[in-house]
């Protein structure tokens, strides 16, 4: 498996120098004031995926940071819940029925 995985990266690494090889030609940006930037389009490929995928990154990177820590807070509850000692079964009550006045012998 990891010998599939260092021939996909070199495979990729392939083709990204393929692609810079063919297309290293010179873009104009143009700035505020007048001031235009001449950049390589491979260049400002990389610039913008790399705007577009770090956000996502740090987004991700924060959702996992916070599953991690409710994790490990269940974890610790649940381990406290193991620790502690078992709570006695309720005593349920028997209801009290009141006498019936027939039986007593007494006049209603």
């Amino acid at each position: 498996m990891q010998f599939l995985k260092i021939l996909f990266w070199f495979l990729l690494a392939f083709v990204a120098a393929l692609f810079t090889y063919g297309n290293w030609t010179g873009v104009q940006i143009n700035l505020w004031s007048g001031l235009i930037a001449d950049v390589n389009l491979p260049l400002l490929l990389l610039v913008t995926f790399l705007l577009g995928f770090l956000p996502t990154y740090l987004y991700l990177g924060t959702v996992r940071w916070r599953l991690r820590q409710r994790l490990a807070a269940c974890e610790r509850l649940l381990v406290d819940q193991r620790a502690a000692p078992p709570m006695p079964a309720p005593v349920v009550a028997e209801p009290v029925v009141p006498a019936d006045p027939a039986l007593d012998g007494r006049p209603a």
